[in-house]
Protein backbone atom coordinates (compact mmCIF):
# COMPACT_ATOMS: atom_id res chain seq x y z
CA UNK A 1 0.00 0.00 0.00
CA UNK A 2 1.26 3.50 -0.88
CA UNK A 3 2.24 5.61 2.18
CA UNK A 4 -0.63 8.09 2.70
CA UNK A 5 0.33 12.26 3.58
CA UNK A 6 -1.19 12.83 7.22
CA UNK A 7 -0.40 15.76 9.48
CA UNK A 8 1.89 15.61 11.53
CA UNK A 9 1.78 13.71 15.46
CA UNK A 10 1.74 15.91 18.57
CA UNK A 11 4.53 14.97 21.54
CA UNK A 12 2.88 12.83 23.71
CA UNK A 13 1.89 13.99 27.22
CA UNK A 14 4.33 12.54 30.19
CA UNK A 15 4.29 9.12 31.07
CA UNK A 16 1.38 8.65 33.79
CA UNK A 17 2.07 7.68 37.69
CA UNK A 18 0.12 4.75 39.07
CA UNK A 19 -3.41 5.49 40.20
CA UNK A 20 -5.35 5.23 43.52
CA UNK A 21 -8.00 3.11 42.75
CA UNK A 22 -10.18 4.29 45.62
CA UNK A 23 -10.23 8.07 44.32
CA UNK A 24 -13.45 9.04 43.20
CA UNK A 25 -13.68 9.91 38.96
CA UNK A 26 -14.49 13.19 39.68
CA UNK A 27 -11.18 13.58 42.33
CA UNK A 28 -8.78 16.21 41.02
CA UNK A 29 -6.22 14.73 43.68
CA UNK A 30 -2.85 13.47 41.82
CA UNK A 31 -2.04 9.78 41.44
CA UNK A 32 -0.11 8.69 44.14
CA UNK A 33 1.97 5.78 44.29
CA UNK A 34 0.98 2.55 45.44
CA UNK A 35 4.38 1.20 47.42
CA UNK A 36 2.80 -2.90 48.26
CA UNK A 37 1.84 -2.97 44.86
CA UNK A 38 5.34 -2.81 43.61
CA UNK A 39 6.44 -5.70 46.65
CA UNK A 40 3.57 -7.44 44.88
CA UNK A 41 5.15 -6.71 40.98
CA UNK A 42 8.64 -7.68 42.19
CA UNK A 43 7.65 -11.23 43.61
CA UNK A 44 7.22 -12.31 39.48
CA UNK A 45 9.80 -14.04 37.95
CA UNK A 46 11.98 -12.02 35.42
CA UNK A 47 10.45 -12.45 31.44
CA UNK A 48 11.94 -14.66 28.92
CA UNK A 49 14.31 -13.24 26.66
CA UNK A 50 11.85 -13.65 23.40
CA UNK A 51 8.93 -11.95 26.06
CA UNK A 52 11.30 -9.04 25.56
CA UNK A 53 12.81 -9.22 22.22
CA UNK A 54 9.41 -9.74 20.27
CA UNK A 55 8.91 -6.17 20.59
CA UNK A 56 9.64 -4.12 17.74
CA UNK A 57 8.88 -0.78 16.72
CA UNK A 58 6.72 -0.59 13.45
CA UNK A 59 4.11 -3.08 11.59
CA UNK A 60 5.92 -5.85 9.80
CA UNK A 61 4.76 -8.33 7.32
CA UNK A 62 3.04 -10.26 10.02
CA UNK A 63 1.42 -7.25 12.12
CA UNK A 64 0.25 -6.19 8.84
CA UNK A 65 -1.08 -9.47 7.80
CA UNK A 66 -3.00 -9.87 11.57
CA UNK A 67 -4.29 -6.26 10.90
CA UNK A 68 -5.87 -7.40 7.53
CA UNK A 69 -7.43 -10.08 9.27
CA UNK A 70 -8.93 -8.60 12.21
CA UNK A 71 -12.32 -7.00 12.51
CA UNK A 72 -12.51 -6.29 16.10
CA UNK A 73 -10.34 -4.56 18.27
CA UNK A 74 -10.03 -2.69 21.81
CA UNK A 75 -9.21 0.98 22.01
CA UNK A 76 -7.15 1.85 25.63
CA UNK A 77 -6.55 6.10 26.20
CA UNK A 78 -6.45 7.87 29.43
CA UNK A 79 -7.42 11.34 30.29
CA UNK A 80 -4.98 13.99 31.29
CA UNK A 81 -5.05 12.74 35.07
CA UNK A 82 -4.75 9.19 34.05
CA UNK A 83 -8.19 7.86 34.14
CA UNK A 84 -8.51 4.78 31.73
CA UNK A 85 -11.04 4.18 29.22
CA UNK A 86 -11.46 0.95 26.76
CA UNK A 87 -13.65 1.12 24.04
CA UNK A 88 -14.48 -1.65 21.49
CA UNK A 89 -14.31 -1.34 17.40
CA UNK A 90 -15.37 -3.49 14.76
CA UNK A 91 -16.20 -3.36 11.31
CA UNK A 92 -15.24 -5.78 8.57
CA UNK A 93 -12.22 -7.50 8.34
CA UNK A 94 -9.35 -5.21 7.67
CA UNK A 95 -11.16 -2.01 8.87
CA UNK A 96 -8.47 -0.73 10.44
CA UNK A 97 -6.27 0.60 7.39
CA UNK A 98 -2.21 0.15 7.76
CA UNK A 99 -0.92 3.40 5.82
CA UNK A 100 2.82 2.43 6.28
CA UNK A 101 5.07 0.54 8.60
CA UNK A 102 5.10 3.73 11.22
CA UNK A 103 0.98 4.52 11.06
CA UNK A 104 -2.47 3.27 11.32
CA UNK A 105 -5.90 4.51 10.17
CA UNK A 106 -8.74 3.59 12.71
CA UNK A 107 -12.09 5.24 11.56
CA UNK A 108 -14.79 6.10 14.03
CA UNK A 109 -18.33 4.94 12.73
CA UNK A 110 -21.57 6.22 14.63
CA UNK A 111 -21.91 5.17 18.21
CA UNK A 112 -23.50 6.67 21.24
CA UNK A 113 -21.96 10.28 20.57
CA UNK A 114 -20.57 9.62 24.35
CA UNK A 115 -17.08 10.10 22.73
CA UNK A 116 -14.90 8.96 25.70
CA UNK A 117 -11.75 7.75 23.88
CA UNK A 118 -11.85 10.76 21.40
CA UNK A 119 -12.24 13.43 24.19
CA UNK A 120 -9.12 11.81 26.01
CA UNK A 121 -6.92 12.04 22.55
CA UNK A 122 -7.60 15.39 22.76
CA UNK A 123 -5.82 15.89 26.15
CA UNK A 124 -3.49 12.79 26.18
CA UNK A 125 -2.36 11.21 22.73
CA UNK A 126 -1.26 8.30 23.49
CA UNK A 127 -3.48 5.47 22.88
CA UNK A 128 -3.17 1.48 22.45
CA UNK A 129 -4.79 -0.85 19.99
CA UNK A 130 -5.26 -4.76 20.60
CA UNK A 131 -6.75 -6.98 17.37
CA UNK A 132 -8.18 -10.33 17.60
CA UNK A 133 -8.92 -12.86 14.71
CA UNK A 134 -12.05 -15.08 15.35
CA UNK A 135 -10.37 -18.43 15.98
CA UNK A 136 -7.19 -17.49 16.46
CA UNK A 137 -6.15 -17.25 20.08
CA UNK A 138 -3.12 -14.71 19.93
CA UNK A 139 -3.81 -11.14 19.78
CA UNK A 140 -1.46 -7.89 18.35
CA UNK A 141 -1.02 -5.31 20.48
CA UNK A 142 -0.05 -1.97 19.04
CA UNK A 143 0.78 1.39 21.18
CA UNK A 144 1.84 5.12 19.69
CA UNK A 145 0.57 9.26 19.63
CA UNK A 146 -2.78 9.71 18.08
CA UNK A 147 -3.92 12.80 15.90
CA UNK A 148 -7.59 13.01 15.12
CA UNK A 149 -8.50 13.60 11.60
CA UNK A 150 -11.25 14.78 9.31
CA UNK A 151 -11.98 11.89 7.25
CA UNK A 152 -11.23 14.26 3.79
CA UNK A 153 -7.86 14.78 5.13
CA UNK A 154 -6.68 11.57 4.34
CA UNK A 155 -7.12 10.06 0.21
CA UNK A 156 -8.15 6.89 0.99
CA UNK A 157 -11.65 5.55 1.07
CA UNK A 158 -12.90 4.54 4.34
CA UNK A 159 -16.68 4.00 3.51
CA UNK A 160 -17.89 1.38 5.33
CA UNK A 161 -21.79 -0.38 6.11
CA UNK A 162 -22.19 2.74 2.63
CA UNK A 163 -20.98 5.39 5.32
CA UNK A 164 -17.84 7.28 5.73
CA UNK A 165 -16.86 7.78 8.92
CA UNK A 166 -17.32 10.79 11.69
CA UNK A 167 -13.31 11.19 12.12
CA UNK A 168 -10.29 8.81 11.97
CA UNK A 169 -7.80 7.91 14.39
CA UNK A 170 -4.45 8.12 13.08
CA UNK A 171 -1.87 6.22 15.50
CA UNK A 172 2.15 6.68 14.74
CA UNK A 173 3.41 3.51 15.92
CA UNK A 174 5.62 3.38 18.72
CA UNK A 175 6.07 -0.61 19.43
CA UNK A 176 4.23 -3.69 18.63
CA UNK A 177 4.16 -7.41 19.71
CA UNK A 178 1.82 -10.21 19.64
CA UNK A 179 0.25 -11.45 22.72
CA UNK A 180 1.03 -14.82 24.10
CA UNK A 181 -2.50 -16.68 23.56
CA UNK A 182 -2.49 -18.42 27.25
CA UNK A 183 -5.49 -16.06 28.01
CA UNK A 184 -7.68 -16.95 24.82
CA UNK A 185 -7.04 -20.34 25.17
CA UNK A 186 -7.67 -20.66 29.48
CA UNK A 187 -11.13 -18.89 28.51
CA UNK A 188 -12.31 -21.22 25.15
CA UNK A 189 -13.41 -17.84 23.37
CA UNK A 190 -13.51 -18.87 20.21
CA UNK A 191 -15.36 -22.38 21.57
CA UNK A 192 -18.45 -23.14 20.31
CA UNK A 193 -19.52 -24.41 23.83
CA UNK A 194 -18.50 -21.38 25.50
CA UNK A 195 -21.92 -19.31 23.51
CA UNK A 196 -24.52 -18.58 26.14
CA UNK A 197 -27.85 -20.19 25.11
CA UNK A 198 -30.38 -17.44 24.29
CA UNK A 199 -32.22 -16.30 27.38
CA UNK A 200 -29.04 -16.35 29.39
CA UNK A 201 -28.69 -13.17 30.57
CA UNK A 202 -30.81 -10.51 31.67
CA UNK A 203 -31.92 -8.79 28.60
CA UNK A 204 -30.44 -5.71 27.30
CA UNK A 205 -33.50 -3.51 27.14
CA UNK A 206 -34.30 -4.32 31.12
CA UNK A 207 -30.43 -3.64 31.37
CA UNK A 208 -30.90 -0.23 30.40
CA UNK A 209 -33.94 0.36 32.61
CA UNK A 210 -32.65 -0.61 36.06
CA UNK A 211 -29.40 1.22 35.30
CA UNK A 212 -31.13 4.26 33.84
CA UNK A 213 -33.95 4.17 36.41
CA UNK A 214 -36.89 4.70 33.70
CA UNK A 215 -40.38 3.84 34.68
CA UNK A 216 -41.50 2.19 31.25
CA UNK A 217 -40.23 -0.94 29.65
CA UNK A 218 -37.39 -0.56 26.87
CA UNK A 219 -38.94 -2.66 23.56
CA UNK A 220 -37.36 -6.36 23.11
CA UNK A 221 -33.91 -6.89 22.50
CA UNK A 222 -34.69 -8.10 19.00
CA UNK A 223 -36.34 -4.99 18.18
CA UNK A 224 -33.45 -3.09 19.67
CA UNK A 225 -30.76 -5.06 17.67
CA UNK A 226 -32.72 -4.54 14.42
CA UNK A 227 -32.77 -0.29 15.46
CA UNK A 228 -28.99 -0.88 15.89
CA UNK A 229 -28.28 -2.25 12.97
CA UNK A 230 -30.11 0.27 11.08
CA UNK A 231 -27.03 2.51 12.27
CA UNK A 232 -23.55 0.78 11.61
Amino acid sequence: MDPVAAPALPHPDPGLSHLDPGLPMSDPARPVADPAGRDVVAGYRAPGGLVLDKVIDHLDAHCREFIAHSPFATLATADAEGWPEISPRGGDRGFVHVLDDHRLALPDRPGNNRVDSLRNLTANPRAALMFFVPGVDQTLRVYGATSLLRPEELDLDLTEFGRAPLSVLVLQVRKAFFQCPKSVMRSGLWDPAQRLEPGTLTPFGRVIKDHCALESDLPDDATIWADLAQEL
